[in-house]
């Protein structure tokens, strides 16, 4: 299984732009006002550093899994036991976003269709794409998705700049602080850092070299076009309002009126939730199967698909409402644990041992020649 850098690109830039766009605009704005412009800038900077280090990270041994190369590092069971809080944090993800998706779903499209109804839909379409195509078939998928999404996202933008009223992203720092812009940087860094599944997609890319400048990429245009998002949206319905709305760019979308007759459109923030909740699904699926398939050594990892799906059904609806699922999820268990852990702490450890050790190796090697 082979994907080529363009097709990893498009699947970092899908992977974080639904979610991120939609679920922390709001916690962002809350925390910084008409600032969370500028959370959004130090997110993208911190998680370009945190791609940085797992990139590097995976180039180290650039012909390896991430399972197989931590082994390498660390030995064979310290190696195995460090790569277990990933599928921690990587499952019960999934379920969240299951659920996040389906209510989305059902709140904008489809009010009578059972919830159940709708995560086992998503569910199938994961299942069927990862199983039937494994990342080259999700890589196809994004490929042919990203330049929609961002399009689309992009015309959406420029058909409300009749809404927008410029003093409302002003004054600049004063309601805030730093304090505040760092509490609203917190949900979006956790969010655009899950970009660092560069370190379970590496050996997969045609051209490795290339995957971490290409992943860097990826995450500054994401970055952009959020910053330039979250202006616009504070600029339409100020700080104030924007700051209770669950997805500002969404209602943002629903007060687009051009021409007389482009109107009630957002249908299209819904289809490209849809899009990129797909995408993010298979490649999470994807990585999780492989990974627990090379763990316990299992002779066909996609067998693994089916018993981490049943897992995702009581998973997903395991939530009593959006709250829990969108803000007690991330707040008690993301930003805590898996943003310093996962995110910080393994990979930064990972590199350095490696590092050390691959650099002996060398000297070893070369003092033997």
């Amino acid at each position: 299984m082979k994907i080529s850098p363009r097709q990893l690109f498009w699947i970092i830039a899908i992977l974080d732009i639904g979610m991120t766009l939609l679920l922390t605009q709001t916690p962002a704005i809350a925390a910084a006002k008409q600032d969370a412009w500028i959370c959004f800038v130090i997110a993208g900077a911190a998680s370009i550093g945190l791609i940085f280090i797992a990139g590097k990270l995976s180039l180290l041994y650039p012909n390896q899994t991430f399972i197989e190369y931590s082994q390498t590092i660390l030995g064979k069971w310290l190696g195995r036991i460090i790569v277990i809080p990933y599928f921690i944090q990587l499952i019960p993800t999934m379920g969240i976003i299951l659920r996040e998706s389906s209510d989305f779903i059902q709140m904008n499209l489809f009010r009578n269709t059972p919830l159940l109804v709708l995560i086992l839909l998503m569910l199938y379409l994961m299942v069927y794409v990862t199983y039937k195509g494994g990342i080259e078939g999700i890589a196809r998928c994004s490929e042919m998705i990203g330049p929609v999404i961002i399009i689309v996202i992009i015309l959406t933008m420029l058909l409300s700049i009749n809404n927008i009223q410029w003093k409302q992203i002003l004054p600049v720092y004063v309601d805030s602080g730093w304090g505040a812009i760092a509490k609203g940087s917190l949900a979006p860094v956790a969010f655009l850092g899950e970009a660092n599944v560069i370190m379970m997609l590496t050996c997969f890319t045609t051209e490795p070299k290339k995957s971490v400048s290409i992943t860097i990429k990826g995450i500054v245009m994401i970055s952009i076009i959020i910053i330039l998002n979250t202006v616009e949206v504070i600029m339409v319905f100020g700080s104030g309002l924007a700051s209770r709305i669950w997805y500002p760019y969404f209602e943002m979308v629903r007060y687009i009126s051009a021409m007389e007759f482009l109107q009630n459109i957002e249908i299209i923030p819904t289809v490209i939730w849809i899009l990129s909740v797909f995408i993010k699904l298979s490649t999470f699926l994807f990585v999780t199967s492989h990974g627990i398939g090379q763990l316990f050594h299992l002779k066909d990892w996609r067998k693994v698909i089916w018993i981490i799906a049943l897992t995702l059904i009581p998973l997903s609806v395991l939530y009593r409402n959006i709250d829990v699922s969108s803000i007690e999820f991330p707040n008690n268990f993301f930003i805590p644990y898996v943003l310093p852990i996962n995110m910080v702490a393994i990979p930064l450890l990972l590199l350095i041992v490696g590092t050390i050790k691959k650099t002996r190796k060398e000297k070893r090697d070369s003092l033997a020649t």
